[in-house]
Formats: structure tokens, sequence, C-alpha cells
């Protein structure tokens, strides 16, 4: 059976859940990349650097920054990166959309707060807090469902009286 250049893993198609982890970092380096072009991104001229003010919107939808835009940048390399081992797919797709859901949670909270406030340092709307949670929801469940024997050769645990 031919194996891959490190002598690891059969070579042949990737676990499904690193290419779903491959298409989510796809997704979040286009999406980081379509914030900073004219046109794609509405109110451009009105883009700031971080915080609440900035009143660009990507796809006039969704409030982006400069900074929105670059931590989309760098989830989507570090997807990519995860993305090559198995633990890195499902660690960036269930630990991702755990962050999702916590920044969906944190944007709810800044609304229900003070949206004005010093707390509220992502432009984020109502567009992008459903976004969030559904893109939590989404990545959580990819990582955890597509991974289920992915990897784990059978069952997990060796009891004693297992021969």
């Amino acid at each position: 059976m031919a194996r891959d250049a490190r002598g690891g893993r059969p070579a042949g198609a990737r676990p499904r859940v690193q290419l779903a982890a491959l298409i989510v970092a796809g997704v979040f380096l286009l999406i980081g990349v379509l914030g900073f072009i004219p046109g794609i991104t509405t109110d451009y001229g009105e883009l700031r650097f971080a915080g609440h003010h900035s009143d660009a919107r990507l796809v006039g939808l969704f409030q982006v920054s400069i900074l929105h835009n670059a931590v989309h940048l760098l989830f989507g390399l570090a997807g990519l990166v995860m993305a090559r081992s198995l633990a890195g797919a499902r660690l960036f797709l269930a630990g991702g959309g755990a962050i999702y859901l916590a920044l969906w949670l944190y944007g709810l909270a800044i609304e229900a707060i003070d949206e004005e406030g010093g707390a509220n340092i992502l432009p984020l709307n109502n567009a992008d807090n459903w976004l969030h949670l559904a893109l939590g929801f989404g990545m959580l469940a990819l990582g955890l469902l597509l991974s289920n024997r992915a990897g784990t050769g059978g069952r997990l645990d060796t009891p004693a009286n297992r021969h």
C-alpha cells in the first residue's frame, strides 16, 4: 500500500474532517480579502482600524473593520496550517466553533449593555451576531461529527478484560 511522503497514513483522499477544515479556512481567507475590496465592502471610506465606529459593511450587511478583516485572514491561515493534521483539523473546527459561539454571546452582551462602550472593539451588528451563531454551530458540528472514526482505528479504549 502506498504511503504519503512522510511514511504516515496511506496516500489517497484526505479524511472528511481535514477537507472540511480546508474549505472553512479558505472561506475565512476569502472573507478577509473581500473585506478590503471597495464595492464588495460598502462605505469603504468609513473603514476604521477597530471599534464600533467603522461603518463599512461587507456586501452591505456585515459591519467590518481592518482588525475584523485581519482576524478573518489570520483565522483562515491558522485553519490551513491546522488542517494538515487530523487532530489539528478537529481542533480548528470544534475549537473555532466554540470561539464563534463565544463571539456570538459577546455580540449579544455588547448589544444589551452598551454598543457605544469601550468593550466594543470589533464592529458587530445584528447580522454579524446571527452569522457568528451559525458559524459556531456549523464548525462545531463539522469538527465533532466528521471526525467520529477518522484516525481512531475504532475504539479508543482497551479494557483489561478485552483481548
